[in-house]
């Protein structure tokens, strides 16, 4: 499909080097957004990125694509991507733009985009960039071009706009957190905003060097987190990944939440808050504990695809306000307009903070079904569905968990993987299953 030859489930990403994530190509696209998203002459668009080295590259190939076109560059530096949804809005640019890969290894980068109302851009907006790509580029009259300029006070904006989705009067004093900001584009934001609300900060991943960035930490790796909880004796951690949208935590025994109970938390912290939350989204990876947990409460629980573009698609079209990710993403439209690891962390330990209870506690109402999922390496060009093999191993699965679980297999929508899960209430059964499913699709592979 023509609309989707570059984007992604999240904007374009790959490995830096290889088309399209290459500086001649990111210089049109700078060129192609300029054309789509700017209305007039020196129309604004923000650009900010992670701490990958590749940034300084592509920062550069999109403000000179964007001068090129005529618009005005906001260039923000290294910023977590919710931010550049709320400094989009606030300064009121026509679009923002984040170079990053989010959870990815330095050597992959991407861009991202954000309307001029903080939201991630509809499909048709791509396709029409997309389709602008291919046009010839013409550079507007040398009177025309772009200017840019340094927006010096950025992480100050976004700092206390973060606080200011903390209710009046709260405040963190007496709480001992660890922060773990994954060497990446938190690290000099995060740490503010807690310790600013009476927190004591231990801070972790604040180091990056371009080519550390979610290595052995955060939001992939809480091994780290944990650790540093333990052996300070903190009340809980927390886990950011590289751009800042996904949240892991760690209770003070130093066991990991994960999205799916850091989402139950919130929905229950709205709910004695007397704010309704009729329906709760997640995603088909979402555990059954989370949907029964969320039931006994008197909510319902619906299932988008995996990608918060599509947790956000199905908020809005019902006018809800919370759903997120078993990875982390958590989408509190009452707060902000996208996933924000940040303010998401802020929710849990206001709750915590008037409940008068430990992180441990608040999880305590949902009970998770043993989960276990493979990553098998995928060929480009096959397609699990016509192979009869694999298609026999998944129904002979579904066959055996009966209405007990639940097997998923599908593609990653960002990286060359196929995620083979399996959902149960026996652990071993569930362990077997996935790696029999897995097998199968290797077998197919290599045949």
């Amino acid at each position: 499909m023509n609309a989707r030859r570059y984007f992604g489930t999240d904007g374009i990403r790959g490995r830096v080097g290889a088309p399209p994530i290459t500086a001649d190509f990111v210089l049109k696209l700078g060129w192609a957004v300029g054309r789509v998203l700017a209305a007039s002459a020196h129309s604004k668009v923000l650009i900010g990125k992670d701490t990958r080295i590749s940034g300084y590259m592509f920062e550069s190939a999109l403000q000179a694509g964007l001068s090129a076109a005529g618009v005005d560059i906001l260039l923000l530096g290294p910023m977590p991507t919710p931010s550049i949804a709320y400094l989009t809005r606030t300064l009121h640019a026509q679009a923002g733009i984040v170079i990053s890969a989010s959870h990815n290894p330095y050597y992959d980068n991407g861009i991202k985009f954000f309307s001029s109302r903080g939201f991630k851009l509809p499909d048709e907006t791509e396709a029409a960039i997309e389709r602008m790509i291919d046009q010839p580029m013409v550079t507007s009259d040398s009177a025309d071009l772009g200017r840019a300029e340094r927006v010096v006070d950025a992480a100050g904006r976004y700092i206390e706009f973060c606080k200011s989705t903390v209710s009046q009067g709260v405040e963190f004093r007496g709480l001992n957190i660890v922060i773990d900001c994954a060497h990446g584009a938190t690290y000099h934001v995060a740490p503010s905003v807690f310790s600013e609300l009476g927190a004591k900060v231990t801070r972790i991943g604040v180091s990056p060097d371009g080519l550390n960035i979610n290595e052995g930490c955060g939001a992939l790796h809480p091994q780290a987190v944990q650790a540093a909880v333990l052996e300070r004796q903190a009340d809980l951690g927390i886990a950011l990944d590289g751009d800042g949208d996904r949240l892991i935590m760690v209770d003070h025994k130093g066991e990991v939440l994960d999205g799916d109970e850091i989402l139950y938390i919130i929905a229950c912290a709205r709910q004695q808050a007397g704010v309704a939350q009729h329906t709760v989204v997640g995603t088909v990876m979402s555990n059954l504990g989370l949907e029964h947990a969320l039931k006994a409460l008197g909510m319902n629980f619906r299932r988008a695809l995996v990608g918060d573009r599509y947790v956000m698609e199905m908020l809005q079209e019902g006018g809800w306000t919370l759903g997120g990710e078993s990875s982390g993403h958590v989408i509190c439209l009452d707060r902000t307009t996208t996933g924000d690891g940040i303010v998401s962390a802020l929710q849990v330990i206001e709750f915590m903070v008037r409940t008068g209870c430990s992180l441990h506690e608040l999880k305590s109402g949902i009970t998770k079904y043993p989960q276990h999922m493979i990553n098998v390496k995928l060929k480009k060009g096959f397609n699990y569905r016509d192979s009869v093999k694999v298609c026999s191993a998944i129904a002979e699965a579904e066959a055996q968990l009966g209405d007990t679980g639940r097997i998923l297999v599908r593609p990653s929508g960002t990286e060359p993987l196929l995620r083979v899960m399996v959902e149960g209430a026996d652990a071993q059964q569930v362990k077997a299953m996935a790696q029999h499913v897995a097998a199968a699709v290797e077998a197919e592979q290599s045949a």
